[in-house]
């Protein structure tokens, strides 16, 4: 987007909101609403946001020269578990006492919430949605209340963060100045994000996929630079202690392995989890460069390969699957009036809401005594993450028929210019396009990305 047209539409969005006050009043008391129902829970139940202890402890280590990988806080005793390149990014954390930080958390989250609808509207297309306060603040209030994302505020994660930072990156156009180094920056803060460079690679963007090896570099060489010692220490040993992170069978990992050990109540699945995950890693991968190259939805492939990742890592905690809300925003996209497709996006947003692994008995070790009927509600993420790459593979199973007249077929014109079908992925109707385009494929869909 240029930044006159960027111009045009922030001041197109002041005009729509001064013309509309009432609408921008209803989403602000909603908003507020919503931080006051959050309020009053943590009146009845403080949020333990233990995460940001541990990001605090972790920047106390990077600026004192502690031991990083050494320090256990809170009654949980958690460590560290991310690379020495996010303590350096945590230090800030120190400046501020924990009581403030958790305030300043909890604030900053709900902007990145924000900052995720915005992002999510405009590569599902809606880009009246995404530039559209009262919309952007009422979708706030109501997100807030999915399971990943109101456990992001429990714990007081940075996944929101991330997931911007990704979506953000990846949903520039393609040649755009350095794409993929911001994903390689959150693959150097974070471990999971390194497969989106493996979606460019796979989608033929080599570059990017290069730019985003070049920013995860950076990352490992400036924490190395600073922190030697511990970037040795994760490099060579931390980062292969599962343990570290957590137990895999508990029902907070939402992940392909949380699930196999829980249904054949095996604590350590071994292969019986690794073969599967290989599988799934490349079935995942497979079906988000399909959705790209016949059906031109990068969204799509992006969507794919978040769900991937978050099945084959081996710890998915619920507040990982954030993806959740550009995963609905896209749903939402494609509803047109539709009654099939508005259930479908009803249903997956009460899959996102309904908290039902929390339900399942789960103290202790039950979680690896969960009854048969019971595991749906145990592991609903992960079946939902298989379903959705399953029907991607299957609507992408056949090539987009070219329009009519132009005797060339849809799929050798290019990813961006593939004409979607009329089935379940199909996108909202594109923009306004050049009066010379539409001459010469008068009937071609266009997604565009800023």
């Amino acid at each position: 987007m240029s930044a006159a047209e960027a111009t045009w539409t922030w001041r197109r969005t002041w005009a729509q909101s001064v013309a509309h006050p009432g609408r921008l009043a209803l989403a602000t008391a909603l908003l507020l609403a919503s931080f006051a129902g959050l309020w009053v829970l943590y009146q009845v139940q403080p949020l333990p946001m233990s995460d940001i202890a541990v990001y605090r402890a972790e920047g106390a280590a990077a600026a004192t020269g502690g031991d990083l990988y050494g320090f256990t806080v809170t009654k949980w005793h958690l460590p560290a578990t991310y690379p020495p390149f996010a303590a350096l990014l945590f230090i800030p954390t120190t400046w501020l006492s924990l009581g403030t930080l958790k305030v300043v958390c909890v604030l900053v989250n709900a902007a990145l919430l924000a900052l995720l609808i915005h992002l999510s509207c405009k590569a599902a297309g809606l880009r009246r949605a995404a530039h559209t306060v009262p919309v952007l603040l009422a979708a706030t209030a109501v997100g807030l209340w999915l399971e990943p994302v109101f456990q992001t505020f429990v714990f007081g994660q940075v996944n929101l963060a991330l997931t911007c930072l990704v979506l953000w990156d990846l949903s520039r156009p393609d040649g755009a100045r350095f794409k993929g180094f911001a994903t390689g920056i959150a693959a150097g803060i974070k471990l999971t994000p390194a497969i989106f460079a493996v979606y460019l690679l796979v989608t033929g963007r080599v570059k990017a996929a290069g730019a985003a090896l070049a920013g995860f570099l950076v990352s490992v060489l400036l924490g190395w630079l600073v922190l030697p010692d511990a970037s040795i220490e994760f490099w060579t040993r931390r980062m292969y202690e599962t343990g570290r992170v957590g137990k895999v069978w508990i029902v907070d990992n939402q992940s392909l392995q949380g699930l196999i050990t829980r249904v054949l109540h095996e604590p350590e699945p071994g292969l019986l989890w690794a073969v599967p995950a290989l599988l799934v890693a490349a079935a995942g991968l497979w079906a988000a460069r399909r959705v790209y190259l016949r059906r031109g939805l990068d969204s799509w492939g992006v969507l794919c390969t978040a769900v991937t990742a978050l099945l084959v890592s081996p710890i998915s905690w619920s507040h990982h699957w954030v993806w959740c809300v550009p995963l609905l925003v896209a749903l939402a996209a494609h509803t047109r009036r539709i009654p099939w497709r508005r259930a479908l996006l009803a249903a997956v947003t009460l899959a996102f809401t309904a908290r039902t692994m929390w339900i399942v008995p789960h103290s202790g070790d039950l979680d690896l005594r969960v009854a048969w009927w019971q595991q749906p509600f145990a592991s609903p993420y992960p079946l939902l993450g298989l379903a959705l790459l399953a029907a991607v593979v299957w609507w992408t199973r056949k090539p987009p028929v070219a329009p009519a007249g132009s005797g060339v077929p849809a799929a050798a014109r290019g990813p961006r210019a593939a004409r979607p079908g009329p089935g379940l992925l199909s996108p909202a109707a594109s923009p306004a396009q050049t009066s010379s385009s539409a001459a010469s494929s008068s009937s071609a869909s266009t997604i565009r990305y800023a």
